[in-house]
């Protein structure tokens, strides 16, 4: 690795570049070559399960009745609606589960920013209910990459994003990922999550978490030891690196809008990082983000990660427990 540049710290909680969670088994088109998937010359691709239906996106522009006034340079899902909520949860002309930003902690990341939403993606279609986004190793970084949406028997989306670094361009030994959902203006900004206050060691409570700027104490990381790296100083992606005084005990969070609860889980291994911003879509429109850090990145080497979102009626924290009890589960399961 090249030597660092002048840096502050932050802290990330990591698991080793060989650790078999991070490891994937060939899920999509990426690695497996028994995979089957049909081109499109098509921008968007619907899928429709249990009441629930999701647009997915390539970055182009996509201006159909399902996807209205979609802006080019977003990925991912340009809309996600319900039977019981006809109206988008997503800013249209954005999208949720946007993949945003590749770093590596250094200033580096000036070159493109936003370089997975500028750089080419290709719509694959694998069933009625699942597509991929591929991506060529990108021009800066150099990262190849699949991410697959699922639509699930009960209207769960699953995402699984499948990469592999194929240059050694990352000065601080490590690559940051991060995902971007822009709330199309609910009541309430705030995510909610159970954790802890930093340096405490009382139980895991609830957390109604908002940020009072963008940038501002805008991740959460996961509870336990978080080993230090270094972010350059003057690093521009603001939401990276301004850690809250908070640390989420579990791997999911969700946030309620016009009635209903989008709710995101990840797997424990992952060690996931939420983020928010109370601006990211506009004045009132949140961004509710999360990121992922893959230590010791190693050229050719395919890593992975999975999380699910449900998008669903909202009755109280209790009821969202409950219907997303099996779900969490899965994604603590060691086989996953």
């Amino acid at each position: 690795m090249s030597p660092c540049l002048p840096a502050f710290c932050i802290s990330l909680c990591l698991l080793g570049a060989d650790a078999p969670e991070h490891a994937a088994p060939g899920v999509t088109s990426l690695t497996n070559p028994q995979v089957k998937f049909e081109r499109t010359d098509q921008h968007a691709i619907v899928l429709q399960r249990a009441g629930v239906t999701a647009v997915i996106v390539d970055n182009h522009a996509v201006d159909t009745a399902e996807a209205p006034g979609h802006r080019a340079g977003y990925n991912g899902v340009a809309a996600l609606r319900h039977t019981r909520q006809p109206l988008n949860i997503f800013c249209s002309p954005y999208a949720g589960l946007n993949f945003e930003h590749i770093h590596d902690g250094t200033l580096a990341i000036s070159r493109e920013k936003f370089e997975p939403r500028k750089a080419p993606l290709e719509l694959r279609k694998i069933n009625a209910h699942t597509v991929e986004l591929y991506q060529p190793p990108t021009p800066n970084w150099k990262l190849e990459s699949c991410g697959r949406y699922e639509l699930l028997e009960d209207g769960v989306l699953q995402y699984t994003l499948e990469c592999i670094p194929r240059a050694n361009h990352y000065r601080h030994d490590y690559i940051g990922l991060f995902w971007a959902s822009y709330i199309d203006a609910p009541a309430d900004k705030a995510i909610h999550f159970r954790g802890r206050e930093k340096d405490t060691t009382h139980a895991a409570d609830w957390i109604r978490a908002v940020t009072p700027a963008h940038g501002v104490d805008s991740t959460h990381p996961p509870d336990g030891p978080a080993p230090t790296i270094k972010v350059d100083d003057d690093f521009p992606l603001t939401l990276v690196n301004h850690r809250s005084k908070y640390r989420h005990a579990e791997p999911w969070y969700y946030g309620v809008c016009r009635g209903m609860a989008l709710v995101q889980m990840f797997r424990p291994t992952d060690q996931i990082w939420f983020a928010q911003s109370p601006t990211g879509g506009g004045a009132d429109n949140p961004a509710w983000d999360f990121q992922w850090f893959i230590p010791h990145p190693q050229v050719g080497q395919t890593y992975r990660f999975v999380m699910r979102a449900a998008y669903l009626p909202y009755e109280n924290r209790e009821q969202i427990e409950r219907a997303t009890a099996s779900h969490r589960k899965a994604l603590a399961e060691p086989s996953r």
